[in-house]
Order: structure tokens, then sequence, then C-alpha cells
């Protein structure tokens, strides 16, 4: 019973989660795009670059898209650092 009342959060965090601001639809979708030419991960600096390239997304936006996808657990903090992406195109390569 605590696992759950410890968990049940967590899923309303995802339930209410909102793209940034001034993020429509299809930046969400060039966003996933960009994420998948980059392997599925977010590192280094030159990912964030192309990933601000590609969008059009400023990098204040590319961080909360990271935030974003992860509470809706479509990413993943890896140990080394960055990000690693889980859906879409990517769900694959997880």
């Amino acid at each position: 019973m605590k696992r759950f009342m410890l968990l049940a959060p967590l899923g309303l965090v995802a339930a209410c989660a909102m793209p940034p601001e001034g993020v429509d639809e299809a930046a969400v979708m060039r966003f996933d795009d960009a994420v998948k030419s980059m392997g599925c991960e977010l590192v280094t600096e030159p990912h964030f670059l192309a990933t601000e390239l590609q969008t059009g997304l400023t990098r204040d936006q590319v961080v909360a898209m990271v935030q974003y996808k992860v509470a809706l657990e479509q990413a993943v903090a890896m140990e080394s650092g960055g990000h690693r992406f889980t859906s879409g195109g990517c769900a694959d390569a997880a």
C-alpha cells in the first residue's frame, strides 16, 4: 500500500505534463525527429545545438522538452549524463 501511495503522485505529474510554453504539436514532432537523428540521446553540446537547429526551439525550450519527456516517462536520465529517449522512433532503440 505504501508503494502505491509513493507512486501515485508520479502518475499525476505525468498525466498533467504539458509541453513547454511556446512549443506546439508540430515542434514536439520536430523534437522527436531531431532526437532520433541523434541516436535517441541528448548528451553533448553538439547534440543540443543540432536539436535547436532542427527544431527551431531555443536552448531553454529544448531543456524544457527534455523535462517534459522525462515527466511522460518517454526519456530517462543516463548515469553518464544526458538523456536517452524511449518513445516514438526511439522505442526500438531503448
